[in-house]
């Protein structure tokens, strides 16, 4: 391993790349801490502590905390995945982006140039609506200084040139860098707060708040959610593909034999995204419609109500088996293989084949969501527990019989698990992928010298 890493430094290209990429993330982290003008930062503060649960909590996450303090990030890259999510949709349903994303590298470029207006159309409106937001007073408290039409127009200009700052790094690091230059800078944005959730763990220690007992299980549980993740994230279905063999003059050719891998996760962290946006819209509507019936919305839809975490896991499921519907077709994966002379051993061509691999598809992304779904609630049961008590009949039956740990939670902010890590350990595996394909490619050997570190490609 300390032979890799040296062997990084040594090769001229990969040390330039490895530092520039290194220099981008730390200019990404030096802009995070310019505040936007005209905001009271203590007010912000107190009313952040009211957000939890709500979207803007949510997408606080992928902002790198930027959101929370507002700084000129605030916005952070989510415009921009979001832009991308729309684009990858809109080829589904419009013919004119369908063409393009199948005339290859030029097609590409056209698609991400539409990507970056969306990005900027989507930034525009949502500094206008955080300008709006934070001159209405919400939750009571005073966080523009001097409101007006000045305020409005320096917020736009300030969170949009932030993200499209934001965006133009990533496109560096993917060009010039080592690669996911997107990913890695959620990545820098939610591991920036690691040291953070180990200090508060400390301090529980010293002031007596967390027993060394619970230390011990949080810890047991980060290395065995961290094991999981990279377990499910490198598992595939190996379809068999054979290619018959073609005679061209006194040549021939095909014959050979491969596989069609298929990813239990092929949705990414794209279905959490999605049901976590949905989920969270009915609690973010109770805070700004003050309604007894909103009031009673809200309190359903807290983290760790059993209604919140039922529709919670049943839109993961659903949007993992819609997400990988659009990103994944099977009839034109059997269409290619009929094409260049592939076959499934013992399938027909064709449309038994499509129905073939869809069949597989489909058990195998249960499993996916499953997993997904186990990994976004994990950290909410450890810091709130599962409130059974609001069950009809049962729940108070349950919630004086089962242990406080499954009722309560441990009470504690667990930064090691769910969406986060998710994400975290998922860029890792794709960036030491990269890098060892990198060392291998100019005949050094791996981090690993008896295998090769797959990521989730």
């Amino acid at each position: 391993m300390l032979d890799s890493i040296r062997n990084i430094f040594s090769i001229p290209d990969l040390r330039r790349r490895v530092i520039f990429t290194l220099l981008l993330l730390a200019v990404y982290r030096l802009g995070a801490q310019i505040p936007n003008p005209g905001i009271d930062s203590q007010a912000l503060q107190e009313l952040w502590r009211t957000q939890k649960g709500t979207i803007l909590g949510f997408v606080d996450l992928f902002s790198g905390r930027n959101m929370s303090r507002m700084t000129v990030f605030a916005l952070g890259i989510m415009p921009y995945i979001s832009a991308s999510i729309i684009l990858q949709l809109l080829t589904v349903v419009w013919p004119y982006l369908e063409r393009l994303s199948k005339e290859g590298e030029l097609g590409r470029k056209k698609i991400t140039q539409y990507t970056r207006y969306g990005t900027l159309f989507i930034c525009i409106i949502q500094a206008l609506a955080i300008a709006i937001l934070l001159e209405s007073r919400p939750g009571g408290f005073r966080l523009v200084q001097n409101p007006g039409v000045a305020f409005k127009l320096m917020t736009i200009l300030t969170l949009t040139t932030g993200t499209v700052f934001i965006m133009w790094l990533g496109e560096q690091i993917s060009e010039r860098g080592i690669g996911n230059g997107i990913s890695l800078i959620i990545f820098a944005g939610i591991v920036v707060n690691f040291p953070q959730g180990v200090q508060s763990i400390v301090n529980g220690l010293r002031t007596g708040d967390m027993d060394p007992l619970r230390l011990i299980l949080i810890v047991a549980m980060m290395l065995v959610v961290v094991g999981f993740i990279v377990f499910i994230e490198r598992g595939q279905r190996r379809i068999p593909v054979s290619y018959a063999k073609r005679i061209v003059g006194r040549k021939i050719y095909g014959g050979q034999s491969t596989h069609l891998p298929l990813r239990v996760n092929t949705g990414g962290v794209i279905p959490i995204i999605f049901a976590a946006s949905i989920i969270t819209i009915p609690s973010t509507l109770a805070q700004l419609v003050h309604l007894p019936f909103f009031t009673t919305v809200q309190r359903q839809f807290s983290v760790g109500m059993p209604l919140y975490n039922l529709l919670y896991i049943a839109s993961i499921i659903f949007f993992t088996y819609f997400y990988v519907s659009i990103i994944f077709n099977p009839n034109d994966v059997a269409e290619n293989l009929r094409k260049y002379g592939g076959f499934i051993p013992g399938i027909r061509p064709g449309q038994n084949t499509s129905d073939y691999i869809d069949g597989i598809l489909s058990r195998i992304t249960m499993i996916g969501a499953i997993y997904l779904a186990a990994i976004a609630i994990l950290p909410e049961f450890l810091m709130t527990g599962f409130k059974v008590y609001t069950l009809p009949l049962v729940g108070p039956w349950l919630d004086a019989n089962m242990p406080k740990w499954i009722t309560q939670g441990l009470n504690v902010d667990f930064y090691f698990g769910g969406t986060s890590i998710l994400i975290v350990v998922g860029v890792a595996m794709d960036t030491l992928q990269q890098i060892e394909a990198q060392l291998v490619m100019r005949h050094y050997d791996g981090f690993m010298r008896r295998s090769r570190i797959r990521g989730r490609r």
